[in-house]
């Protein structure tokens, strides 16, 4: 399973038939991306991407149209390690129909903050910028697909 790197204006993609890196800008992240040097069409892989600043969560939660779904933890936390395998397994099932984020809280402590979150693991469903639900705990890929599936409705 991949993990994408966020900035402030999309994740960065590298094209499989020559290497150029190419931007999928949030707002355009259902659109199919073409690799600017060759052409080739570029498959975005199921992938949990990891935010590493504000602007960045900011960015993907207010400008991609899909739901997203962000893991708050933390390197120290226990229970939020034992639920990574899930979270990856989580990007495999919804690999079209939500994004897969996590934000370490040590990290980029003032997007937890903003949030309210309390307690880690703590997963939170966004949809067009707007939080649908939140819950708390480790749990396995399929709850989580649930969870966001009713969040969505």
């Amino acid at each position: 399973m991949a993990h994408l790197t966020a900035d402030n204006r999309g994740v960065i993609l590298s094209c499989p038939s020559c290497s150029q890196a190419n931007r999928q800008v949030y707002r355009q992240w259902d659109a199919p991306i073409r690799c600017g040097r060759c052409k080739a069409e570029l498959v975005r892989p199921p992938a949990v991407i990891e935010v590493r600043d504000s602007l960045s969560f900011r960015a993907l939660v207010a400008e991609v149209s899909a739901p997203v779904f962000v893991d708050f933890w933390a390197p120290w936390c226990g229970p939020c390690r034992s639920v990574a395998p899930e979270i990856q397994r989580l990007a495999g099932l919804m690999e079209r129909e939500a994004l897969i984020l996590k934000v370490n809280t040590e990290a980029v402590p003032e997007v937890a903050s903003e949030h309210r979150i309390e307690s880690i693991p703590t997963f939170v469903v966004f949809h067009r910028g707007t939080e649908k639900a939140r819950t708390s705990g480790a749990m396995s890929a399929t709850r989580l697909k649930a969870f966001i599936e009713q969040a969505i409705g």
